[in-house]
């Protein structure tokens, strides 16, 4: 069989993929199992027409993303007479050989690579077992809270609404990490319902984080540099500028919408949780868009003396004065 996965959320590609592996005979699985990342046009002919040996089935992974890319390059940009040998191996590869074309693209990346569904390489894919899967947008709340049930019923795991709705809320839309936190509770609760208090409690938080950052946007230094302390205890000050730039983004994106668009049309826009969005706007009410801007400039100069190797101070020093500027 030849499948065609393709999409924005790795997860549930991953899954499907799972499913296919776990038929394989364990006893095999090293020489039934490859992943091939972007062949070259001659590697991706020799995958596809593979001969499994007599352990039976084989599954081959091809990860094909740079195929699909909107201009055509060295990487994927086939001509007529190669996707038709492509064409013809398909048409003819062996029974006993699986087959996954998987083109994950990755929707916060800087870089994006957007699968271009105009290609040729398209249309030949999707004659067979094609199935897109999209992620489900932040302010879907009521489709992710679904999806957070029915996932905790396969890990048979009793789960409260209410204890679904802050996990949701605390953890967010990343349905990896939210199926590794309903793991987590399983263990933690066995055969007991997992409560708001248990999410609380056990869940992936980052309300230090968010202190911190609620602190500096409003301008009480004093308090973000004690806060900034104590994060020093858990994490390294690149990885605290990491979430910096994040959040410090997505508050700017919040504020200079603010007097134009509703709470839930800023959701939208974000891909954020609406009720996460419309704390932010409280919280952004008497903040300057200017002086957020200038904050985030000032930390993007820290972050690249820290990483050029050309600041004089300690990073945690570099860190700690750009927030005083």
């Amino acid at each position: 069989m030849i499948y065609f996965f393709y999409g924005d959320e790795e997860f549930n590609i991953s899954n499907e993929i799972k499913k296919l592996k776990d038929k394989l005979d364990k006893n095999f699985i090293q020489m039934a199992y490859k992943e091939i990342n972007n062949p070259k046009f001659p590697d991706l002919i020799a995958a596809v027409s593979s001969q499994p040996m007599m352990f039976g089935k084989m599954l081959v992974v091809i990860d094909c993303i740079k195929y699909f890319k909107s201009k055509s390059d060295d990487e994927g940009g086939f001509d007529d007479k190669e996707l038709k040998q492509l064409e013809d191996a398909l048409e003819n590869h062996n029974e006993n050989l699986d087959i996954v074309f998987r083109a994950y693209a990755e929707p916060d990346s800087k870089k994006k690579t957007s699968i271009d569904k105009r290609k040729k390489i398209f249309k030949i894919l999707s004659k067979y077992n094609s199935q897109e899967f999209s992620q489900i947008p932040s302010y879907k709340t009521d489709e992710l809270e679904s999806w957070i049930k029915a996932q905790a019923k396969k890990h048979d795991l009793k789960i409260e609404n209410d204890a679904v709705s802050l996990l949701l809320l605390q953890v967010g839309s990343n349905l990896r990490l939210l199926d590794s936190e309903l793991e987590k509770l399983k263990v933690f609760v066995k055969d007991k319902p997992a409560t708001k208090d248990v999410v609380k409690e056990i869940c992936v938080n980052n309300d230090d984080l968010f202190a911190f950052v609620d602190y500096l946007s409003s301008g009480n230094t004093s308090k973000a540099l004690s806060e900034y302390q104590k994060l020093l205890m858990t994490r390294h000050p690149l990885a605290i500028l990491s979430v910096l730039h994040t959040m410090l983004h997505t508050k700017i994106q919040i504020k200079a919408n603010s007097l134009h668009y509703s709470p839930d049309e800023i959701a939208k826009m974000i891909n954020m949780h609406p009720y996460r969005v419309k704390l932010e706007m409280g919280k952004l009410k008497n903040i300057s868009l200017k002086n957020l801007v200038k904050l985030k400039e000032n930390l993007t100069v820290a972050e690249y003396k820290i990483k050029t190797g050309k600041s004089s101070l300690s990073p945690e020093r570099e860190v700690e004065y750009a927030l005083l500027q």
